[in-house]
């Protein structure tokens, strides 16, 4: 099997195997980020397609539905946070995918909800993206598939020193 280091034409040992996994982790992120752009852009209907972090929205809000969510709670859900998640929903909205409301009893607060459009362009996406997930790592099977899951958990969990 094909290691990083003859991926990347590194001549010279990893310092530490912790650099090398971090190393992993951040080509192999990468590499399924590209595949997962491209998908969505060649795949979301009636546009010149959606970013992975408007997928990302998207599939929030339709988790929630039929609740509108505020930017701050969307935040704290995003897989791949960003700064900016007022300008994901005006994109979105410029789409008719996402409607925004003023909260009744707090007129500072916006809420957004997915748009039965939004719900229609996910439910035809869902078959592409899923098919692809498959085919980028299904060969790992179950069993390791929890296992990479659990290990990227622990890698996120602050080591208490021991």
């Amino acid at each position: 099997m094909r290691g990083l280091r003859h991926e990347i034409r590194q001549e010279s040992p990893f310092r530490s195997p912790e650099e090398e996994a971090y190393l992993n982790l951040q080509r192999t992120a990468n590499i399924l980020l590209q595949g997962l752009t491209r998908l969505l852009r060649d795949r979301a209907p009636g546009t010149a397609g959606m970013t992975p972090s408007q997928y990302n929205v998207l599939r929030i809000l339709r988790g929630s539905h039929p609740d509108a969510l505020t930017c701050g709670e969307i935040g704290e859900r995003l897989v791949t946070p960003g700064p900016d998640v007022t300008r994901l929903l005006d994109r979105l909205e410029q789409q008719a995918w996402v409607e925004r409301e003023r909260d009744v009893v707090d007129r500072r607060v916006v809420r957004s909800r997915i748009t039965e459009q939004g719900l229609g362009v996910l439910a035809d996406l869902d078959g592409a993206v899923d098919r692809w997930l498959h085919e980028q790592l299904g060969h790992l099977g179950g069993e390791d598939l929890g296992a990479l899951s659990e290990l990227m958990v622990r890698a996120r969990t602050p080591s208490d020193g021991h």
